[in-house]
């Protein structure tokens, strides 16, 4: 009888040390920002890449999306400003992905950074493969965000940069040739030109 409870007690045991950084904060400080859901964190002593839990953000690294600086800006202000950093693991959610980044919720001196993202319209809810802790809180603010029309659920839609400048200089380039043409009506064909240019 003593051998079996001593063999329950170790697999209560077993159990809870395997679940004991789940549900439960743990202070870290940050290494570096990466982009608006990713950063990297020191815990115990080692640099952690770790992505924010059920939620994504406009792309701003390798490929350039609306509003992927600005997400990425507000992410690294919130998490270099803060007095404290907590990381929080969610039992309902794998420890890390399929590239080995950990999975966490982000708390900036005891706000949810991920719920501040949603509600900026710098984020919105995705990767939910499981029953979150929070994820009800964050289709709220989602919803918020979406009514007021914030950042990612503006109706604007945002031209690149890079398009904008390669309009002027295509703009440019007609208007030169026109100018160095015969061609009859030129000066209407700039005015033209120029008016595309402008929208």
């Amino acid at each position: 009888m003593k051998k079996s409870w001593i063999w329950i007690i170790l697999l209560i045991g077993c159990f809870i040390m395997q679940h004991v950084d789940a549900n439960t904060k743990k202070t870290v400080t940050l290494s570096k920002c990466t982009d608006g859901d990713t950063a990297h964190f020191l815990i115990d002593g080692k640099d952690t890449t770790v992505r924010f839990l059920a939620i994504d953000t406009p792309e701003y690294t390798k490929e350039k999306e609306p509003y992927g600086k600005e997400a990425s800006a507000f992410t690294c202000d919130a998490l270099k400003q803060a007095d404290e950093i907590q990381l929080e693991y969610d039992d309902g959610s794998d420890k890390t992905d399929k590239y080995g980044r950990d999975l966490a919720w982000i708390f900036v001196d005891d706000k949810l950074l991920q719920k501040m993202l949603v509600e900026e319209g710098l984020a919105e809810v995705a990767y939910l493969y499981g029953d979150y802790a929070y994820t009800d809180e964050l289709k709220e603010s989602q919803e918020m965000a979406k009514a007021a029309k914030r950042n990612i659920w503006s109706d604007e839609e945002t031209v690149p940069s890079y398009i904008t400048y390669g309009s002027m200089v295509i703009g440019a380039i007609i208007i030169v040739i026109l100018l160095c043409s015969n061609t009859k009506g030129k000066k209407s064909k700039i005015k033209k030109v120029l008016k595309a240019m402008k929208q």
